[in-house]
This record gives structure tokens, C-alpha cells and sequence, in this order.
């Protein structure tokens, strides 16, 4: 692999076997072990937009691995604002390093950065378009809590036309021969291109904006945030604000095994309430982005991930 930049640079037999990585890597990422398989590696890190998560999920699972980080830091302090180019910053921070993880706000950067680059590219999300790096983490929590990823009914809710988590989980999901539930307002819909392409696929696609009507038979509920800064129109994000709420009293009929997610950071989508249910995986799903880019930069790299993490690891 050269870089991974949307959720087709990788086939399902690929998914499941960094998946697989990931698993073994657990304890790794959990710091109860200590295997330097990227010592002497080091990765740059270009967030030209905020991130919490994706960034020092990246930062961690290098450091775990032995490797090192050189991060782009505030774009404010950077020679961007003196006006170079995203070509000439990917050319010197080619350089530096062995990987690029890099998060932008226009769509189709990162494809831009991966022609410009002779190092792999990790897509952290570019503008609305593309998030694979949280879509492995996110395959991760459902198969930790299903044991698979085929056959199961997701619900993905909220900002689905400027949400570039669910535009690559669902592409995913599909191909996984998931049932898809779209559950949003009406301005925030699924691009209607994504759900075309998505049927040609062959995926089963409800939409809908009963949210609360289409949960009880799920086996997945993603919620998403509604992203004010991604609305040129003030009135327009005050019209969809709010538009749901999931309180713990939401899920009285819902499976047992049902599990609710959310890619960070919420706002008022998700009831403090549910945290304490048997649902909610957000936080676990969080942590997951280390254990699932761990695995993503050995594959990258091309270092394999031994069978045997415990004979190959020394304790901390």
C-alpha cells in the first residue's frame, strides 16, 4: 500500500486483516507491553484543521510502537501563513519522515498530498469528503462487539450530507452486506450521489427522520454531530441544531447487544444519561483509533505484526 486515502485502497480481505493486527495489538496500545516495531520510523503529523482524537490518537500509537512524531503544530505559527503551498509543505515534511498523517479542511486534499508524496499518506479527513482511518477504528468497535461485520442493521444519524465519517462507513458498511438506516433532517440528508452509489452496490438503504422510530431493531446506532462549521448559512445550522436527542429513556425496547456510537467530539446529540447504559461504546471507540492506526502504520510501513504479541513484546 501506498497510503490510504479513501476505503477503496483497501479490499475486505485487507480490512479484516489489519483488523486482526489491531486485535493482537491490544495490549500495545494499552501500554501492558512494550514492542518498538517502529523505532527508529518517524511519522508527520499535518493537522491544518482542529482535531483532538484523530491527532493524538496518531501521536500515541506511533510512540507505542517505539517511533517517532514531528507534528506541523498550529497552522497559525506555520509557514502556511506566510503562503506556501500544501504541495511545497508536503515536499519538505517528505523529507523529514517515514508516514504522513494529515487531516485538511478542503475535500480531495489528501489525494493531492499522496501524488505529491513519496512517503504514505494516512488520510485524518479531508473536508466533508473521506475518513478511512476512523472508519477501521470504527469496524474495530463493531466487530469487538458483534464478533462481525456482515449482515448487521446500522442506524447512521445526524449530519449525514457534511459528515465524512459516515460517508466512508457507509461504503464500508456495504460492502460488508449491511442494512443502512439514514436517519437525519431533511437539509442534512445523505448526498444523494453516496446513496446511488451505494445501491449500485448492492447496499439495502432506508432514509428517514425518525430517528427514534428506527433504533429498537438495530444492531448499530452511529450518531453524529450536527458540525456548525461546516454551514455558510447561520440560519440554515439553526434550522437543523438539535434535531436529536438520545436519552437513555430512548432505549428501553432497543437489543440487548445494541451498541450506540458517535466519532467525538458531542454536543447535545447524546444524553449524559447514556454514558452509564450497556450501549454506549463511544469512549472504547475512542481509544480504538490507537489500536486501529497502530496496526494501520505497521501495514503502511511494511512491518508485520508478530502472531505472538506477548513472546515478542517485554513488559513496561
Amino acid at each position: 500500500m501506498t497510503g490510504l486515502i479513501t476505503m477503496d485502497d483497501l479490499t475486505n480481505e485487507e480490512i479484516l486483516d489489519i483488523l486482526d493486527d489491531a486485535e493482537r495489538l491490544l495490549p500495545v496500545a494499552k501500554g501492558e507491553l512494550y514492542l518498538p516495531l517502529l523505532q527508529g520510523r518517524i511519522m508527520g503529523n499535518l493537522f491544518f484543521e482542529p482535531s483532538t482524537r484523530t491527532r493524538m490518537s496518531f501521536e500515541t500509537a506511533m510512540k507505542r510502537l517505539g517511533g517517532g512524531v514531528v507534528n506541523l503544530g498550529d497552522v497559525k505559527t506555520s509557514s502556511v501563513v506566510k503562503g506556501e503551498t500544501l504541495y511545497d509543505t508536503i515536499q519538505m515534511v517528505d523529507g523529514y519522515t517515514d508516514i504522513i498523517a494529515m487531516r485538511h479542511p478542503r475535500q480531495g486534499a489528501a489525494q493531492y498530498a499522496q501524488d505529491a508524496a513519496r512517503v504514505p499518506i494516512l488520510n485524518g479527513g479531508d473536508g466533508a469528503g473521506n475518513h478511512p482511518t476512523q472508519t477501521m477504528l470504527d469496524l474495530f468497535t463493531i466487530r469487538q462487539a458483534h464478533g462481525k461485520l456482515d449482515g448487521l442493521k446500522v442506524v447512521l444519524a445526524g449530519d449525514l450530507r457534511y459528515g465524512r465519517t459516515v460517508h466512508s462507513l457507509s461504503h464500508a458498511l456495504t460492502r460488508f452486506g449491511c442494512e443502512l438506516i439514514f436517519a437525519s433532517p431533511g437539509l442534512l440528508r445523505m448526498p444523494a450521489e453516496i446513496v446511488s452509489d451505494l445501491q449500485g452496490h448492492g447496499a439495502n438503504v432506508t432514509e428517514t427522520e425518525d430517528l427514534y422510530g428506527s433504533i429498537n431493531d438495530a444492531d448499530v446506532v452511529y450518531m453524529t454531530r450536527i458540525q456548525k462549521e461546516r454551514f455558510a448559512d447561520e440560519d440554515e445550522y439553526a434550522r437543523c441544531a438539535g434535531a436529536y436527542k438520545l436519552h437513555a429513556k430512548h432505549l428501553a425496547d432497543v437489543k440487548e447487544d445494541m451498541i450506540i456510537m458517535h466519532p467525538l467530539p458531542r454536543v447535545d446529540e447524546i444524553h449524559p444519561s447514556v454514558d452509564s447504559t450497556r450501549h454506549a461504546r463511544y469512549f472504547e471507540q475512542a481509544f480504538n483509533g490507537v489500536v486501529a492506526r497502530m496496526a494501520l502504520l505497521c501495514r503502511l510501513l511494511g512491518v508485520a505484526v508478530p502472531a505472538d504479541i506477548s513472546a515478542a513484546g517485554g513488559a513496561l
